[in-house]
């Protein structure tokens, strides 16, 4: 099997071939740290979390680097109506990403510049370019000039031609007049008075949005990589303005594949501030499992537009609950005679699972293989509490569930991320539950057996619903013996 991905820059899916065999180098194009993140930043970061896994789980050493704006008009702006320092509103958003991040189980990136850690970078890279004639200088201000790289619109598909007419209706007067072509962007912005500064050969100001990027990738990663990813947004002008400042100053390709994810919408409609229909993680969280919300991410291909609605949630939640319950059910596996202690996986589970992740991360039919296995295990197990046996082999078991274990850590979805208390490690046998002790446990047990010996098998009963309803399960084996884990 090879994988393929589908790359916006070419418009099609072509095999997946790394620059240098074994490795991949993947950029991440990260959030403007002046707010919290929303139910969008949710969807790209799960996205390119779980890519990042998979190219993992298929061998690869995979380095990924997730950049923070951290200087930009909406910092500033946000900074003055707080009346907080930049840094300090920035520091704040870090930290609350970071947090938002870690509950939706996402992997730290190998590193997360700043623009502000690469001002020498910005400043050689714009220098570069002014030397090669693709930007100019203007006022203190440095301009890239568009029409200098015929291969501009390359990326998103758009024609210069068609997007300068009406570019300069949505420009500053001032703006206009010092480019030399309405779609000149910024590469460096002249300080304004009470503004941040840094000192540069064109006066005091700041680098423009596109620019930090060229920078970081760069000063990380190298001057050619293998992934760069972002969502749909981003297309443009942010990649197509990134594509222009780094092959215009390298003279080679910035990213061999590019990828961007797809729209959450809020029951159709595109979700914006403007429409007052936005979702931050973190209000979301104080009633979704984060797992819900990952594994409603993961059940629309990542380049399909998805829909936020209550019905998608409720669908989440139920197939979220299943993989839980099937991923539990190793406590009661793992008391049957002859348990393998051995980490073997079901190989044509997995080969089916590779195959719809290797055909450009298809990961609803990825997630289908998961759902086979736990019903599998589901009806194992619920075999085995009704009867004290399973139909299965332990060997079969034990590779179901370990399969199940395994596919479900790559796309992320592990009970071991919720802060539930009664999902802890089977081998603890649940000890940290608060609740009855396992002596008192096995003293109850105690009396059921003897009350079921005198045939009192209501007494039984209502032992048993006790013990059920403090959430300790019974496992009658054959021979009379009785085994028992809690939830």
């Amino acid at each position: 099997m090879t994988l393929t991905i589908y790359n916006t820059l070419t418009r099609d899916k072509k095999p997946f071939e790394p620059i240098a065999a074994g490795t991949v180098r993947m950029y991440c194009c990260g959030v403007t740290v002046y707010d919290y993140c929303h139910l969008g930043h949710a969807r790209s970061y799960i996205v390119w979390d779980t890519v990042r896994r998979y190219l993992q789980w298929r061998g690869y050493q995979v380095q990924y680097v997730q950049n923070f704006t951290d200087i930009d008009d909406k910092i500033i702006r946000r900074s003055q109506e707080e009346g907080l320092p930049w840094q300090e509103i920035t520091r704040k958003y870090i930290d609350a990403y970071q947090e938002d991040m870690g509950r939706l189980n996402i992997l730290p990136a190998d590193a997360y510049p700043k623009a502000t850690d690469v001002m020498p970078q910005i400043i050689e890279l714009i220098k570069t370019l002014i030397d090669q004639g693709y930007a100019y200088p203007v006022d203190g201000d440095v301009y890239y000039a568009v029409e200098r790289f015929p291969a501009y619109g390359k990326l998103s598909g758009r024609k210069l031609e068609q997007m300068e007419a009406g570019a300069s209706e949505r420009l500053e007067t001032e703006a206009v007049a010092k480019k030399r072509h309405p779609l000149d962007f910024a590469l460096w912005k002249a300080a304004k008075p009470g503004e941040p500064e840094w000192d540069s050969p064109w006066g005091k100001g700041r680098p423009g949005w596109h620019i930090e990027c060229s920078a970081m990738v760069r000063e990380w990663l190298g001057d050619r990589i293998d992934i760069h990813s972002g969502g749909e947004d981003l297309v443009f002008p942010h990649h197509e303005n990134e594509i222009a400042q780094s092959e215009a100053a390298l003279s080679q390709p910035l990213a061999n594949v590019w990828m961007h994810n797809g729209f959450v919408k809020i029951r159709g409609d595109k979700m914006s501030k403007s429409l007052k229909n936005f979702t931050t993680i973190r209000s979301l969280l104080e009633t979704t499992d984060p797992m819900v919300v990952r594994l409603f991410v993961l059940q629309a291909h990542y380049r399909s537009p998805i829909d936020f609605t209550e019905d998608a949630i409720a669908a989440a939640e139920n197939g979220w609950n299943t993989l839980k319950e099937a991923l539990k059910y190793r406590v009661n596996f793992e008391q049957l005679p002859g348990w393998p202690e051995i980490d073997t996986l079901e190989q044509a589970s997995v080969d089916r699972f590779n195959a719809a992740m290797d055909d450009d991360f298809n990961t609803p039919i990825a997630m289908a293989v998961l759902f086979e296995l736990a019903k599998d295990l589901r009806r194992a197990g619920n075999v085995l509490v009704h009867t004290g046996q399973s139909d299965l082999s332990v060997e079969q078991l034990q590779q179901k569930w370990q399969t199940l274990l395994r596919l479900s850590q790559v796309l992320g979805l592990e009970i071991s991320s919720l802060s539930e208390p009664e999902l802890t490690d089977a081998s603890t046998n649940g000890n940290i539950m608060a609740g009855l002790s396992d002596a008192e446990i096995e003293a109850l047990i105690q009396q059921r057996q003897e009350a079921r010996k005198a045939k009192n098998f209501a007494e039984g009963d209502r032992i048993r619903n006790e013990l059920q309803a403090q959430g300790i399960t019974l496992i009658d084996q054959p021979g009379g013996e009785t085994r028992w884990h809690r939830h």
